[in-house]
């Protein structure tokens, strides 16, 4: 079910599929529910549903066959949720800022 947190619903559906699919809920090789499927679940349109699933795509999770369906790829590595990545850049960002002090400071020092 799509809540009203002011996150998109699209990005809800793709975080809930992405959890099933790192959980193995959905396990390599195994087909995704059909948009209409996953529309009545999740209580969405299937444009939302649709953008949900383009996500899952752009992250290289699931892959669809043309007439088939979409499947999770059965060398899927879930990427890492957005805030994962944004904990991590800020880590990065901090650890550069200290180096970056410390070399200006090497630099002061020998003017």
């Amino acid at each position: 079910m799509v809540r009203n947190t002011g996150r998109p619903g699209y990005l809800q559906i793709a975080d809930d599929l992405r959890e099933q699919i790192r959980r193995g809920s959905l396990a390599p090789g195994d087909p995704l529910p059909s948009t209409t499927q996953l529309a009545t679940t999740y209580d969405a349109s299937l444009s939302v549903v649709k953008l949900a699933v383009g996500v899952l795509r752009a992250e290289g999770l699931v892959i669809g066959q043309q007439g088939k369906g979409v499947y999770v790829r059965e060398d899927a590595t879930p990427a890492l949720p957005a805030s994962d990545e944004l904990t991590e850049i800020r880590a990065t960002l901090r650890d550069l800022s200290q180096r970056l002090e410390r070399v200006e400071s090497q630099l002061a020092k020998r003017e």
